[in-house]
């Protein structure tokens, strides 16, 4: 068994990056996050419908089974909510639309994490 180290985990489970714009030569796993981010809530065949609408022509057959694998990654690493509605899943991205309106104590925070 493998060890990862300190930085290969990062490198594994940072937090997903949402291109602002759709770029036709950007990787798949952007194009598919882009479509997402524009969808807030969808379905693989959502994501692979918009994908078609942004980019004419750039569904093929593989299109759906890319769009899948990569959802369900970023799912099961936990960088994407999904629920399971009769047996299709819904992805979202839980953007957080509203600032935090709160306040922080300095004074109250543990000791490092200032």
């Amino acid at each position: 068994m493998m060890t990862a180290t300190d930085q290969d985990f990062r490198d594994e489970f940072k937090p997903i990056h949402i291109p602002t714009s759709y770029h036709p030569s950007d990787t798949q796993e952007n194009k598919i996050i882009y479509a997402l981010a524009q969808l807030g809530d969808a379905t693989a065949d959502d994501v692979v419908s918009k994908l078609e609408e942004i980019e004419p022509g750039v569904k093929d057959e593989q299109l759906k089974a890319i769009t899948c694998k990569v959802l369900d990654t970023l799912y099961e690493k936990g960088l994407l909510k999904g629920t399971d509605q009769g047996g299709i899943m819904h992805y979202n991205l839980s953007k957080i639309t509203h600032a935090n309106d709160g306040a922080v104590d300095p004074d109250l925070l543990a000791p490092g994490l200032d």
